[in-house]
């Protein structure tokens, strides 16, 4: 491992400005920050963490928290995939994260009360719910804080554009010449579930096309068994939908076994539209048309709100809503005639 001297004399910038851009100063740009951080990291060279803590009062460390109120955690491919853009990007600013620990509770010590012990200088919330507990206290605490996936008034968030996600994914289905348009919703206490029912009623109202209340189930807090339990109530009704918007692509997984199970063809018999966009989309048969939600750009966004924050030892109110793109695969197609 090289000293300060020798990222200097690699970078041809001074050593206060290496210093600077190593400690996140605001008048070192960032094209240079970002040269000089990529330098280091590639000779190996890690500042004294005790020291630099004393220079510059912060911790350099970040905590996340995931709301566990429906028993979402990184195991969900969307939020793995958020987290890894945000992790990235904090690296580069050279920050480490802090996972709070499920065990929290069975030691009387709340999140908030371990980031505080932690000294973090910021919390990113995953999170979906709003009635959360442990996320209202960290809301309402006066350290930084970014919550992706849910609107809130009274912090920073970043979350997707889930309303229009629903409108086009029944837009899409119209064009193919389809009226009987069913939906399977997510959740409806979480943000993203409400949006996306609101998406598609939305739709279905603005072009005419009725919706008979079997038309609606519920898929539950978004997993492949549950997904598909409501595509099974949706294939025993008197009039089957020829098409069904699916609020989460693991519900759409579910939906299509169950299709499958019963002889139909998808989509020759019914067209599935998902939401989400994961990696599995791309490769389950047939390859799966969905909503992609843009986990690079979501993470990389809570990132900047929430560093932007601690520099500026400032808390805001920003309400960052990314778009979404239609992603047209195989499992929609013409209406059957």
């Amino acid at each position: 491992m090289g000293t300060i001297y020798d990222l200097a004399k690699i970078t041809g910038f001074s050593i206060t400005t290496v210093s600077k851009a190593l400690n996140n100063y605001s008048d070192v740009s960032e094209k240079t920050k970002a040269k000089i951080v990529q330098a280091a990291a590639d000779m190996g060279y890690l500042p004294n963490a005790h020291a630099q803590s004393l220079s510059t009062k912060r911790s350099w460390t970040i905590g996340v928290m995931f709301s566990e109120a429906h028993g979402v955690g990184m195991m969900h491919p969307f939020f793995n995939a958020i987290i890894e853009s945000f992790r990235k990007a904090t690296e580069q600013q050279g920050y480490d994260l802090i996972f709070a620990s499920r065990n929290l509770r069975n030691r009387d010590m709340s999140y908030l009360e371990h980031f505080r012990h932690r000294a973090v200088d910021g919390i990113v919330v995953i999170c979906s719910d709003q009635m959360d507990q442990h996320v209202q206290e960290l809301i309402q605490s006066t350290i930084p804080i970014v919550v992706v996936d849910m609107d809130s008034t009274d912090c920073s968030v970043v979350f997707s554009d889930n309303l229009t996600g629903g409108e086009l994914a029944v837009n899409h289905l119209y064009q193919l010449g389809h009226r009987l348009i069913a939906h399977i919703a997510g959740d409806t206490t979480t943000d993203a579930g409400s949006a996306r029912i609101e998406g598609y009623k939305q739709a279905m109202g603005h072009l005419g096309l009725p919706i008979p209340d079997e038309y609606i189930v519920s898929g539950g807090f978004f997993s492949v068994e549950e997904g598909k339990q409501a595509m099974q109530e949706l294939l025993a009704l008197p009039e089957r939908p020829t098409a069904v918007f699916v609020a989460g692509d693991q519900m759409a997984i579910g939906a299509i076994d169950a299709i499958h199970e019963v002889g139909l063809r998808i989509p020759e018999d019914l067209s599935v539209v998902g939401y989400d966009d994961i990696e599995l989309a791309k490769f389950i048969t047939p390859k799966l048309t969905t909503v992609r939600q843009d986990t690079d750009t979501i993470g990389q966004h809570a990132a900047n709100l929430l560093i932007e924050q601690i520099v500026n030892k400032k808390r805001v109110m920003t309400t960052d809503i990314i778009p979404v793109d239609l992603i047209v695969r195989q499992s929609t197609g013409p209406v059957k005639a």
